[in-house]
């Protein structure tokens, strides 16, 4: 294996979340908690992948339709799925889970696990030979892993800390579909090839750039607030 590209494939990943853990300054997460979240991230790539090839079988549709059957269902629907359950079995009922930004921090840490793996499959096997896809993966996929983490995140907390049941239903009905349907976009656009989406790309990257540091300044600000700060 190749250590330069290894190291290439795992940087992003951790530096994104070692940003996350020093931004959540007001009330840190523990580091074992963190650590084990990311690692769950990491192995879900395993059942993702198994349910991936499983609903591609079943692709069958032509040209354009099976492009959206493959970014929206087989990649958004199963990745985001399997990134919310790692927090949700493995830190969202722990008392740890304290606070609105506790949410984003623990969503984004198991995406870049989950992007970390996949980085290094991409980067240090699949394309190995394509020296610009560790620069183009760092700067577009592993953060788009993260931003709709974000998203995950803010509408998980919602959930969690809603005051009804009903409320808490919607909110985490949406920190799944509203993840999925990001995720779906970005990826048909790529996949797609087509001219006019293409240009939409740009200004879709920084749609989600825009909104999701609003969410997250959002529960910042709610997290300073609550620490008495």
């Amino acid at each position: 294996m190749n250590i330069n590209l290894f190291m290439t494939a795992i940087t992003p990943g951790i530096a994104l979340g070692l940003f996350f853990y020093l931004f959540d300054r007001h009330d840190r997460e523990p580091l074992r908690i963190l650590l084990k979240v990311f690692i769950m991230g990491i192995i879900s790539v395993i059942p993702t992948i198994f349910v991936e090839n499983i609903l591609t079988f079943f692709n069958v549709f032509p040209g354009i339709i099976g492009i959206g059957y493959t970014a929206f269902i087989v990649a958004g629907l199963t990745e985001e799925y399997m990134k919310r359950q790692v927090v949700l079995k493995n830190v969202y009922f722990n008392p740890v889970f304290d606070e609105k930004l506790d949410g984003i921090v623990y969503c984004v840490i198991a995406a870049l696990g989950f992007a970390t793996i996949e980085n290094v499959m991409y980067v240090v096997f699949r394309f190995s030979d394509v020296e610009s896809i560790g620069f183009y993966r760092a700067i577009v996929s592993v953060p788009a892993h993260m931003l709709f983490a974000v998203t995950m995140g803010y509408y998980l907390s919602m959930a969690k800390f809603a005051l009804t049941e009903e409320e808490s239903q919607y909110y985490f009905k949406k920190s799944l579909s509203v993840p999925t349907v990001l995720h779906g976009i970005f990826d048909f656009i790529l996949m797609s090839q087509i001219d006019i989406l293409m240009v939409l790309f740009v200004p879709f990257v920084i749609y989600l750039w825009v909104n999701n540091l609003k969410k997250l300044n959002v529960y910042y600000a709610d997290s300073k607030k609550r620490n008495g700060l």
